[in-house]
């Protein structure tokens, strides 16, 4: 196993500061190198989600052609009991674009939660969430609308769903239809309840709406003293500024959000405690600063939007870990996983007593791609182990 001394540090990567003891261990491709012989991957394997249940490790991946839409995309679905050997438990082809999906293990059941978008490889769609449950291998039941009674307009994307003391809780956004388009109208991040897994609420308060402005993919996190800490993409940018938001709220006032902008876009955001510390692992720029937020206040919004989008696709990408300092809603690089180009939508285990990270990437070991070109390029998915400190 290959152990690494890493360090924490600010936007300056070579600034380092108290040392954090994280240990990264063997990295393997799993999709395409590991999957059963029924099963075919296209070139692209990328939104991904694993979760246990009844033993075993479900791994649910998006495959197609391309990073981008189409109508030939699928979401494939496969199970183990070794993460060495898996077996095909179920396919879901729509004719469309399918992503972000949520493997959810709760009272008995698993369910798959997955984002419908459209075909138009040049176009943001969203569709609306579908939830399918398993029955056995192969079949599992249609999929139909989930979040529909919240938001009957069919525009809710959630991003993460989990269980918390016996409920799920889940994030997700409203408005993403427009989040390319220039002078938009705000999106607004939703934090959602349900205790009996069908019908959601406000997670705290009496409202589900969190934060209101540029703000989409959000996850969080509750402290050791019951407060919350969360991270949210910010790429359609607002008042604060373009890039992400961190955000903390006390205990007795979970709902209520206080949110600071950070330069940096911290795509694809997985937040998580282990070891007393709150640790995200998400997208790094490859530039000297990694900003997203380029700083251009001599420009409208829209101007800026347009401009960041397209300096943000010619720089290389990793995937990251970080960790999140709730006191000064700060955020520190620690390391990057093996990846390059085109990467990162990260999901944890710690199957078999294994901790790892899984994530998709071009191949780590080959050519350190441009965004824009990695997305044109084959992608797998890796397991890299990690040992917290």
């Amino acid at each position: 196993m290959l152990t690494l001394l890493l360090f924490a540090c600010t936007d300056d990567l070579s600034d380092t500061a108290e040392p954090l003891h994280v240990a990264l261990g063997e990295t393997v491709q799993v999709v395409p190198a590991s999957m059963p012989a029924e099963l075919a991957p296209n070139a692209a394997n990328n939104n991904l989600h694993v979760a246990e249940h009844e033993g075993r490790l479900w791994l649910a991946f998006r495959s197609a052609d391309t990073h981008f839409a189409g109508p030939e995309v699928v979401m494939h679905v496969v199970s183990t009991d070794d993460e060495l050997s898996w077996r095909h438990e179920g396919t879901f082809a729509l004719g469309t674009d399918v992503r972000e999906p949520h493997l959810v293990s709760w009272d008995g059941t698993l369910s798959l939660y997955f984002a419908v978008l459209g075909d138009d490889p040049l176009d943001f769609e969203p569709q609306g969430m579908r939830v399918s449950t398993f029955v056995e291998t192969g079949t599992w039941t249609e999929p139909v609308d989930a979040f529909l009674d919240l938001f009957p307009e069919g525009d809710f994307l959630s991003w993460r769903i989990r269980e918390v003391d016996g409920a799920l809780y889940a994030t997700g956004y409203t408005g993403g239809g427009n989040i390319y388009d220039l002078d938009a109208p705000p999106l607004q991040v939703h934090w959602l309840r349900s205790d009996d897994g069908q019908t959601w609420g406000p997670a705290a308060g009496d409202d589900t709406v969190v934060q209101t402005g540029g703000g989409s993919e959000t996850d969080w996190a509750l402290l050791d003293d019951g407060s919350l800490v969360a991270v949210t993409r910010n790429e359609a940018g607002d008042d604060s500024g373009f890039g992400s938001n961190v955000c903390t709220a006390p205990a007795d006032d979970l709902g209520t959000w206080t949110c600071v902008n950070d330069p940096r876009k911290y795509d694809s955001p997985l937040v998580f405690r282990e070891g007393g510390r709150t640790w995200l692992v998400a997208r790094r720029n490859v530039t000297e600063d990694g900003h997203y937020d380029l700083g251009r206040d001599d420009m409208d919004r829209g101007d800026q939007a347009l401009y960041y989008q397209v300096e943000y696709w010619q720089h290389p990408k990793r995937c990251a870990i970080w960790q999140v300092q709730a006191e000064t809603w700060s955020v520190d690089w620690v390391a990057d996983l093996p990846s390059v180009g085109d990467t990162c939508f990260p999901s944890r285990t710690t199957f078999g007593g294994r901790d790892g990270i899984y994530n998709y990437s071009n191949d780590p070991e080959g050519t350190d791609w441009l965004w824009v070109e990695g997305q044109h390029e084959p992608t797998g998915i890796y397991r890299t182990e990690v040992a917290w400190p």
